[in-house]
């Protein structure tokens, strides 16, 4: 993509908030929200996001902020939300380099936990208007009829190619999700191997802060030590990366879990793979968290006591 195929919204909202018009276009990535990593006339480099105006982005850029301002390592909103037509538009500093950190073995998951841990650590004196609906992914709590919450581009596709087995293990940790009475709290949704950047074993970046969500803190824990290890498409890692994820975790934060938290983020672990291998299915893609879910969902199950 080049200056010439930006939005025509694009540049006058460059001009009006940053002070100056897009001269080169860096990068452009469209999902959930789409990207534009600029270079502006004067030569400073910005990353602009705009998607749809649900009315979660200004929590989620709020929290951003709060984290940046406090030293965690994530980009540092330059703007607050601003309203272009139906979309959400904000800006933020431009934070290149750093590496994916891969595998799933305890060792890595350590690092990540650490990380997590310090993230929510950050965002527990926060108060901001609770970024609902929740992530899809991490949506148990929703009021649409049936198992699943409703996204129509799913729901319009031939359910019957999901597997037995993904429906019954969401179907029995979402009840046990449902009945557990934790408070929510503020965390990232989506914390993946391919949102964070790493110098060796220390963390530059943390990305992707449209995917906060409100729920109890064992199940964002308990979600996140499912993702970790995912560096591509999403997968679910090991029992063993998963249990020390959560055990220094909770060492980082200085508190145990009870027995029923912990249940319930072994729930959330499982739920999230679930949609995952779900999406799979019905994308017709390769089953990589199907494949994984097939292997460990009856220990987790366990685990989850579902």
């Amino acid at each position: 993509m080049s200056s010439d195929d930006l939005p025509d919204w694009l540049p006058a909202w460059c001009l009006d908030r940053l002070g100056g018009e897009p001269a080169d276009v860096l990068f452009h990535r469209h999902g959930m929200s789409t990207v534009f990593g600029l270079r502006l006339i004067g030569g400073r480099e910005v990353v602009v996001k705009a998607r749809a105006d649900d009315g979660r982005a200004a929590s989620c850029v709020a929290a951003q902020a709060w984290l940046a301002g406090r030293g965690f390592p994530c980009p540092r909103p330059l703007t607050p939300v601003v309203g272009a037509g139906s979309l959400a538009v904000h800006a933020e500093e431009f934070r290149p380099g750093g590496e994916v950190l891969r595998g799933d073995s305890p060792e890595v998951a350590v690092g990540y936990a650490r990380v997590f841990a310090r993230l929510m650590a950050g965002l527990a004196d926060l108060t901001v208007v609770p970024p609902l609906p929740n992530p899809r992914w991490i949506r148990w709590d929703h009021s649409d009829p049936g198992l699943w919450p409703s996204i129509g581009f799913l729901d319009e596709r031939d359910q019957g190619a999901v597997p037995a087995y993904v429906v019954d293990t969401a179907a029995r940790v979402r009840e046990r999700l449902l009945a557990a009475r934790l408070p929510c709290v503020l965390g990232h949704a989506d914390f993946e191997a391919q949102n964070l950047r790493w110098h060796g074993r220390e963390v530059w970046a943390v990305h992707d802060w449209d995917s906060l969500a409100w729920q109890p803190e064992a199940a964002l824990a308990g979600a996140a030590s499912g993702t970790f290890a995912s560096a591509g498409p999403p997968t679910l890692a090991p029992i063993a990366g998963s249990e020390a994820f959560l055990r220094s975790y909770q060492d980082i934060r200085g508190r145990r879990f009870t027995a029923a938290e912990l249940e319930v983020a072994w729930a959330a672990g499982l739920w999230v793979a679930a949609h995952n291998a779900r999406w799979e299915a019905l994308h017709g893609d390769r089953p990589v968290t199907g494949d994984a879910l097939k292997v460990q969902a009856d220990e987790r199950l366990r685990r989850a006591h579902c």
